[in-house]
């Protein structure tokens, strides 16, 4: 009996807990919709307020203005604070580096031909490059042609001595086909014919074998060397060979009578003419630098490296700089007087040039008509003047819809 009555007693008490439990509940969701009225009434009341300020409240036109420029176009102004650089006025000693190479002078390269037909019956000359002077023997040929004309002038010597029309005609024949005047005294005093001419050079330099006899093999560059490796290879000519009328058998290269060449960008073509001042320093011996002129300028791009070409010849029977050697090399160009501007302040579209014009508060794109470039300054021809200013840095301003609109 006890025990049922303490039953009763909790079940009351649970049901009297959870009663208050669902009270309190409903007393807290009346007071957030209470507030939650008070909230909105207050912002309604407050909003007429804002609005009678608003209307109330007076324009200010440079603000509108100020408005109205920020929201022009991206293409016509850029808004930014950077250094400003202005036109400079100034003289400048034009110097230009230029880098090139050693080869020989053309104009200097001498052809050994064969002015009969025939065989070569000895070789005085083995292997390619090997020096030889003027008047050295290089070859004797064997010649029917030849032979039959020295018969002809000992016949006429021992025959007809009076007819010297005749026999002045036979020797010079004979001098025509190459035979040189001792060989023709030497006939003309043994009244015996020789039966093989001799072939000289008469040139000084380096052996070099002519396009006809090296066959299939890769031709040099005019003026350069072939590999290093071939320099002791044997002629191809060889003795017991036959020969044409006519016919370059050799080509003889003198070291000593050279070109510079020497390699710029077209931007220094206005400044760089035939006869400017230059100093070349070479690569294998850079106490040896000398000074001397731009004799030709090339008046092509070479295809290899998109550069103009100048020549510079000297003599180099003293200096004896390496053939193929490189060099380095300081032309000296005019001095100029013009306006400048720093180069980073001008950036390139391809042919045309734009710099950053200030304007107001901002910048405008602007075309510009420009020179040489010397020194980190570039010359303006055309397109400011000097009460303008422009970004120092163009770059800076730089981006993809800067230039779609270009003042010029």
């Amino acid at each position: 009996m006890f025990r049922n009555n303490n039953h009763k007693v909790l079940q009351f008490s649970g049901i009297f807990i959870l009663l208050f439990m669902l009270v309190a509940c409903n007393a807290k969701t009346d007071n957030k919709k209470n507030q939650s009225k008070q909230n909105n009434t207050s912002m309604n009341m407050d909003m007429p307020n804002m609005n009678m300020d608003m209307s109330n409240m007076p324009m200010d036109s440079s603000s509108s203005d100020t408005l109205n420029f920020v929201l022009k176009p991206t293409n016509e102004y850029v808004r930014s604070g950077v250094p400003l650089a202005a036109l400079q006025r100034s003289e400048e000693e034009i110097e230009v580096d230029a880098l090139g190479k050693v080869v020989y002078d053309t104009r200097q390269i001498g052809s050994i031909s064969a002015r009969i037909s025939g065989r070569i019956e000895k070789l005085y000359v083995r292997f390619r490059y090997q020096k030889i002077s003027a008047g050295q023997k290089i070859m004797d040929i064997y010649s029917p042609e030849i032979l039959t004309a020295e018969e002809n002038l000992l016949f006429l010597l021992k025959n007809d001595q009076s007819n010297i029309s005749l026999i002045n005609a036979s020797k010079q024949k004979l001098l025509l086909l190459g035979m040189s005047e001792d060989q023709l005294n030497k006939i003309i005093l043994t009244q015996k014919p020789d039966f093989t001419i001799s072939v000289y050079s008469k040139y000084s330099g380096h052996i070099h074998e002519a396009g006809a006899m090296m066959g299939n093999a890769e031709q040099p560059a005019p003026g350069a060397m072939r590999d290093i490796s071939l320099i002791t290879e044997e002629l191809s000519l060889k003795e017991g060979m036959y020969v044409q009328k006519g016919q370059t058998i050799l080509s003889v290269y003198n070291p000593n009578h050279a070109w510079a060449i020497l390699n710029f960008y077209g931007d220094k073509q206005a400044i760089i003419h035939t006869g400017s001042p230059v100093r070349i320093v070479p690569e294998t011996a850079p106490a040896k630098d000398f000074r001397a002129r731009v004799d030709f300028i090339e008046p092509f791009y070479r295809k290899e490296n998109k550069t103009v070409t100048a020549r510079v010849y000297f003599d180099n029977s003293n200096l004896q700089i390496p053939i193929g050697s490189q060099v380095r090399a300081t032309i000296f160009g005019n001095t100029e007087s013009a306006n400048w501007l720093p180069e980073t302040a001008v950036v390139s579209l391809g042919l045309d040039k734009v710099v950053f014009i200030k304007h107001d508060i901002g910048f405008k794109a602007h075309k510009v008509l420009t020179g040489i470039t010397y020194k980190n300054k570039i010359q303006v021809l055309q397109g400011l003047t000097a009460k303008d200013t422009v970004a120092a840095n163009a770059q800076y301003l730089m981006d993809s819809e800067s230039f779609i609109k270009v003042n010029e």
